[in-house]
């Protein structure tokens, strides 16, 4: 990719952003549920990015990356490594542009997420479950091919895309104490960082994130990126570890990261399907977990949820049959 990507960007860019991938995304829903609001303390608004196209906010990244390439970098296609929703937006983003994806994926990925990415139009390239197997193959491809390389998190475009998210949530709940978004390898929660940095300053940028896979809060707390060194935790789109730039954004921009044990992380996404009706992956439960493991200084506040993706395998939900209480619906 060209040097823009090493341009940090502002509100501008991310408002640049927003209208060059308008025709390609949906501009989701903001919801809310009192039940949930009880039970958080607090005033919750739900920015619903598991009702996106791809069932994620990754489409938004992807979209922006694709769209901002000149014609000659995107004439051979694009190329990521990915086995998450990564993959499936910038196979969907290429398709919309007309040009090829080369899509690297672990041999152990998902079938559900194998057949996405073939939906698509992407072409998959298999490697060993490895990120050192990952790399090595995606350049690889590079070199074969000639397509663009389109990392998942640690590129400034992919940043300003997400950033769109937290631009609509503010645009449209414009009086919000603080915005939690969940952090992996940081695209979303930097870009979410910018956005709220540029539009509305005094409200608070908070990231979630397992304490399982807690290289975020560790790498804030020491002053330098703290790797993430086998991560167990069920919210496996947060398992990453930080990227550069997304690192260096959040250093500046956020206020702090709260943790979530993986039972809340459970509990927070049947929550969401059970009283908000929402299908939300677990990534995407992480903030409303953290809320209500340890809200904080966020009690009793206006606090827009950034609920990531609902891409979930139905064969292997997170939990079992609930304990019967004698009780019928109604």
């Amino acid at each position: 990719m060209s040097g823009e990507q090493d341009v940090r960007p502002d509100l501008r860019a991310i408002r640049e952003a927003a209208a060059r991938i308008a025709p390609w995304i949906h501009r989701t829903p903001v919801m809310t549920c009192a039940a949930l609001d009880e039970r958080a303390g607090a005033r919750l608004f739900f920015k619903c990015e598991n009702l996106q196209r791809v069932g994620a906010f990754k489409m938004r990244g992807a979209s922006n990356a694709v769209f901002s390439l000149s014609d000659e970098e995107v004439r051979n296609g694009v190329a990521t490594h990915s086995s998450g929703n990564h993959a499936q937006a910038l196979a969907r983003a290429a398709r919309n542009r007309g040009v090829a994806a080369h899509i690297v994926m672990p041999d152990n990925a998902p079938a559900v997420k194998r057949a996405a990415v073939a939906g698509y139009g992407g072409r998959i390239v298999p490697c060993a479950p490895t990120l050192a197997a990952r790399e090595s193959t995606l350049w690889e491809v590079v070199a074969q091919t000639g397509a663009a390389f389109v990392h998942p998190y640690d590129d400034h475009r992919i940043i300003a895309g997400q950033g769109t998210a937290a631009l609509e949530l503010l645009e449209e709940i414009p009086d919000l104490d603080a915005v939690v978004a969940p952090v992996g390898g940081g695209g979303l929660a930097s870009g979410t960082a910018l956005a709220v940095h540029g539009l509305a300053p005094r409200v608070r940028v908070v990231a979630a994130e397992p304490r399982n896979a807690d290289d975020a809060f560790r790498s804030l707390r020491e002053g330098r990126i703290v790797p993430s060194e086998d991560p167990r935790t069920v919210a496996d789109g947060l398992r990453t570890s930080l990227g550069v730039r997304n690192f260096a954004i959040l250093r500046e921009h956020l206020d702090r990261v709260i943790l979530a044990s993986e039972e809340a992380i459970v509990a927070a996404m049947r929550l969401l399907w059970e009283r908000a009706k929402l299908v939300v992956e677990p990534s995407g439960a992480v903030p409303l977990a953290a809320l209500l493991e340890d809200a904080g200084e966020l009690r009793a506040r206006r606090i827009g949820v950034i609920l990531s993706g609902g891409n979930v395998d139905l064969d292997r939900l997170p939990w079992g049959p609930a304990p019967a209480t004698g009780r019928s619906g109604g």
